[in-house]
């Protein structure tokens, strides 16, 4: 027997689903009336959202490990721990892993390139960490203006592959790159925990914006991609 009940729950819910089959006809009919066409684009815009969305994760997750095993190799680099030369092998095949990532849209001769200027700047990194555990602070201001150098070197030549990366721009965030990344340096080194702690969320915070960054700039430069 069918109740009142049964009989309103029954009314409510064609409600529902005729509501549903009445937003996706009026959706797609006015592409073309058997609605082919317009589930079609629905499904490419969002294709190309998830493809703008995974290289942002992709992006991020790289540039994070730049800094997370950085921030590594210096608490090891700093404290003698026998894990130092495995956290700087993973720290330089980051770099490797960054210059694949760009090779996917510009080539491998770019992706080389980018490689070799990181992992001179991770090379560079090294050296201002041993001279700072040694106080040879002769030997630590020459590797920094070598690490400034290198920095620019990335920044000029990221800005020549790509419109949507000017250079000032780039130079700029590289520097802050620097300058958050010494902070930590310095908390780490003079036994101030707490505050090596704060300078890494400097140091994520910033990257994460300058990883943001370059890929908008990739999807704006090959929209044909996403």
């Amino acid at each position: 027997m069918i109740t009142k009940t049964t009989l309103t729950l029954s009314v409510i819910i064609a409600f529902i689903v005729g509501g549903i089959i009445g937003y996706n006809i009026s959706y797609i009919s006015p592409i073309n009336p058997n609605g082919q066409n317009g589930l079609l684009i629905a499904t490419a815009i969002n294709a190309g959202a998830d493809k703008q969305i995974a290289l942002y994760k992709t992006m991020r997750k790289l540039w994070s490990d730049h800094v997370f095993w950085t921030r590594e190799y210096i608490v090891d680099a700093l404290n003698g721990s026998p894990a130092t030369n495995a956290t700087s092998d993973r720290l330089m095949k980051n770099q490797e892993d960054i210059g694949n990532a760009i090779t996917t849209y510009y080539g491998a001769d770019v992706g080389n390139k980018l490689t070799t200027l990181l992992k001179e700047h991770i090379s560079i990194a090294v050296d201002i960490v041993s001279a700072a555990k040694a106080n040879d602070q002769a030997k630590f201001k020459d590797e920094n203006i070598r690490w400034q150098d290198n920095a620019d070197q990335i920044a000029v030549f990221l800005s020549q592959a790509n419109p949507n990366w000017p250079k000032a721009t780039l130079k700029d965030m590289m520097r802050i790159h620097l300058s958050t990344t010494i902070d930590e340096l310095d908390a780490v080194l003079s036994e101030q925990y707490d505050k090596s702690v704060t300078a890494f969320d400097a140091v994520l915070n910033h990257i994460l914006n300058m990883s943001d960054a370059l890929s908008s700039g990739i999807i704006k430069q090959f929209p044909d991609k996403f």
